[in-house]
């Protein structure tokens, strides 16, 4: 059997909607351009859904031969794959779930680059404008439902992780879709499949046809995380940092499972936003859950928050071992608070609006040497900047695991080196060397290598 179709065209789906002719030229006049390359790198992952890698590199590697092209018709466009995986094939027809996918890029990275990015009446320097940016995008995809229902749980946790807590997750999803709630994750394989697979049974046993399955992503991370088959709602941010805050507007409730070092920065990201004070009194239920095989995951997780964001951050979540149904049950009794809270401030069911964000976790953070050297890891600050600065390791180490271009310069300048005081970095040490002992970095575990040096009572030079 072939391991690629030469060439196959097709016409736009649902996903899409409708192009201006200049959108198409858009796409049409930037072969050359970062937007083309991110556009071939994303489409290229979602034609790959099933392939068992974590590596962006490489998958562009495997696959330099891949084209595609956007090709102008009198009643709009079509795509043009030369060289596809044969695996995103049945009997020469492309799946439908993918076939929806590519388009979905499409929309996203021509929306998000044109119409919102590059758009001068958009203010990406305040925590305001970033906020409305991130609303444009999601209601572009059609995500924001005008609706009195609130019932999506964003479900956190790692891709590379053991088949019981897989299907420990799947159980806690199925226990989720048995009470009326969906699902939104982070749209890859794991922690990210299995509660989108568990809730489309409780969803089929409640006879639920209209139930959501949200994947959220980004093009640095798709790669090593392709969409899985169940997403039926797909959506491309520009980067980690808008990703993370349509995670939070969007969810009314977050789960997460066991994971690495992503998982790491999400909880980072979630806590820290937490603790701003302007967001004290706002409800949102935050639990952590795995199976009793995942117990010391949690435990060394807990310990690192406490050591270093201190008690306050611990009394945001709750952990709950090895209960799926307790788990939904608890979910299910956060978000009518959240509903309630909502009802009484006026503030949208669909949409977050009234959490704050403070900059430091919605501007991008560039993963590089210097930066991650610069970073300010000491406890002379509020808690929730010391998470913010956290939260740039851990994205920087998921760059240098997974990422195309973090794995380059990774191959270029050697390990990132994390500089901090004594009283930050022991712990972060610890929870890292964790990681790696769990298997808890990348899918190939065994052959993993640390792409980072943890520095001590030095100042970076």
């Amino acid at each position: 059997m072939n391991d690629n179709i030469a060439k196959t065209v097709l016409t736009p789906s649902k996903q899409l909607g409708l192009l201006s002719k200049a959108e198409v030229g858009t796409i049409l006049n930037t072969s050359s351009s970062a937007m083309r390359d991110i556009f071939r790198s994303c489409a290229l992952a979602v034609l790959n859904c099933d392939a068992d890698i974590d590596d962006g590199h490489v998958l562009l590697q495997r696959h330099q031969d891949f084209e595609i092209h956007v090709r102008q018709v009198k009643r709009g466009m079509k795509l043009e794959l030369i060289n596809a995986p044969a695996s995103a094939f049945v009997d020469g027809e492309i799946i439908q779930g993918i076939h929806e996918h590519l388009f979905a890029v499409l929309r996203d990275i021509v929306f998000a680059y044109d119409t919102v990015l590059h758009n001068p009446n958009m203010d990406m320097t305040t925590p305001d404008g970033i906020t409305n940016a991130v609303f444009h995008l999601l209601r572009n995809a059609n995500v924001l439902r005008l609706s009195k229902k609130t019932r999506l749980v964003v479900c956190w946790g790692g891709h590379s992780i053991t088949r019981h807590e897989y299907d420990y997750s799947k159980e806690v999803g199925y226990q989720i879709g048995l009470r009326d709630m969906d699902i939104c994750t982070g749209c890859g394989p794991g922690a990210m499949k299995g509660p989108m697979k568990g809730a489309t049974i409780g969803h089929a046993k409640q006879r639920i046809n209209d139930g959501l399955y949200l994947g959220i992503t980004e093009p640095g991370i798709i790669a090593a995380e392709s969409p899985n088959p169940i997403v039926n709602n797909l959506v491309i941010l520009p980067d980690i940092e808008k990703r993370l805050e349509a995670f939070v507007r969007t969810g009314h409730g977050i789960v997460v499972f066991a994971g690495g070092v992503g998982t790491a920065e999400e909880i980072l990201y979630l806590l820290g936003i937490l603790m701003q004070p302007e967001n004290k009194d706002i409800p949102f239920p935050f639990i952590m859950t795995g199976p009793e095989s995942s117990r010391p995951y949690f435990e060394q997780i807990n310990t690192f928050i406490a050591e270093t964001l201190g008690i306050e951050a611990q009394q945001k979540y709750q952990v709950i071992i090895d209960d799926p149904a307790l788990v939904a049950q608890r979910m299910k009794e956060g978000i009518a608070q959240v509903r309630q809270y909502r009802k009484e401030i006026g503030d949208a069911y669909y949409f977050n609006w009234n959490l704050a964000i403070d900059t430091a976790f919605q501007q991008p953070f560039a993963p590089s040497h210097e930066n991650v050297r610069n970073l300010q890891l000491h406890k002379n600050q509020p808690p929730y900047m010391l998470a913010a600065n956290l939260r740039r390791v851990f994205s920087a180490l998921v760059a240098g695991n997974v990422k195309d271009e973090g794995i380059r310069a990774i191959e270029e300048f050697g390990d990132f080196e994390i500089y901090g005081d004594a009283a930050i970095m022991d712990p972060v040490d610890a929870l890292l060397t964790s990681f790696v002992a769990q298997n808890r970095m990348k899918i190939a575990a065994e052959s993993y290598r640390p792409c980072y040096k943890v520095m001590r009572d030095a100042e970076p030079t």
